[in-house]
């Protein structure tokens, strides 16, 4: 599939919680409004993990929504997913670009204006940058401001998503930030209307990102 800057207004990343309701509930975020999925196993073997994204790709590509794999470039090949979430210390943007070629989504995270323009000059289609608020996926993660995160979005012509600690509460003080799309993980997948609350944020991400 193609990379389209507006398949990043509600970019879900996504993990293997519940071994019954996985697919369903996966499902459930697609049909509420997810225009992207990220498939993150940190903790899984890789098999197992190719596996699951395997029976992903069939369900997003039935709904006409891309999946990304976070750093497996091995799960991303086999799985045939649409492309490939890189962080700093994973595989290079230029590496993953010559074993993919053109036709597969490469993002990248950036933190700083530096990584954003090294990101984009390597290659990336896009860029998460965060973590915007106190995540609960990640607790370790340093911190960005909204003013960074503006200054990052200006500085780079490919589009940029806020990550980190999103939710309803708080994702309309990311307007005017110059982002294109808002990636969440915990705030959804904890939710136990799954559906209800991707609608709810999804209409909320159309009010912040740039037009």
């Amino acid at each position: 599939m193609k990379f389209d800057k507006k398949n990043l207004i509600l970019y879900v990343i996504v993990h293997k919680a519940n071994e019954e309701s996985f697919l369903k509930d996966i499902e459930d975020i697609i049909l509420g409004g997810a225009t992207m999925i990220q498939l993150r196993e940190k903790d899984m073997c890789e098999d197992d993990f190719l596996k699951e994204a395997i029976n992903l790709k069939k369900l997003c590509e039935k709904h006409g929504v891309p999946l990304i794999i976070n750093d497996n470039i091995n799960v991303c090949i086999k799985s045939g997913a649409d492309g490939i979430h890189l962080g700093q210390n994973d595989l290079s943007i230029k590496e993953a670009r010559k074993i993919l070629g053109n036709d597969k989504t490469i993002g990248a995270t950036a933190k700083t204006v530096l990584q954003a323009k090294k990101a984009q000059a390597d290659g990336a289609d896009y860029i998460g940058s965060g973590a915007v608020f106190a995540s609960e996926t990640k607790k370790d993660a340093v911190s960005l401001s909204l003013e960074k995160l503006e200054e990052i979005a200006r500085s780079v012509s490919i589009p940029i998503v806020a990550i980190g600690g999103i939710n309803e509460n708080n994702i309309l003080n990311l307007k005017a930030t110059k982002i294109c799309g808002v990636a969440l993980s915990n705030t959804i997948l904890s939710s136990d209307n799954k559906k209800k609350i991707t609608k709810k944020l999804y209409n909320l991400s159309k009010e912040v990102i740039k037009e």
